[in-house]
């Protein structure tokens, strides 16, 4: 094996790990999201478990965070949340988050 294919195969693995590092984040983010949503629509128990799960699961209808943007705006629309305070959530969220992989 030559070293170009070496460095290749290195290449893919780092970016491998760092897409799996991103997913995680991602995922970890949208767990306190849909923590801090729960709080605001006051869901305990079982509805805030399942709650929070389908704000993990909204972010894998598209690429990027619209899709859980939209989920938000819409679930918390009569709780006079903005998309404003949702994107600065998300900002707040994904710092923690990536502070607990660090």
């Amino acid at each position: 094996m030559s070293s170009f294919d070496n460095r290749e195969k290195g290449f893919e693995k780092k970016f491998a790990t760092e897409e799996e590092l991103k997913f995680k984040i991602n995922s970890r983010r949208n767990r306190y999201l849909g923590e801090w949503a729960s709080a605001i629509l006051q869901f305990k128990g079982e509805d805030q478990k399942k709650y929070i799960q389908s704000v993990v699961k909204a972010d894998l209808e598209e690429a990027g965070d619209e899709d859980v943007i939209r989920k938000l705006k819409k679930d918390l629309e009569n709780f006079n949340v903005t998309e404003g305070e949702i994107r600065n959530k998300i900002s707040e969220f994904n710092q923690k988050a990536q502070s607990d992989y660090q």
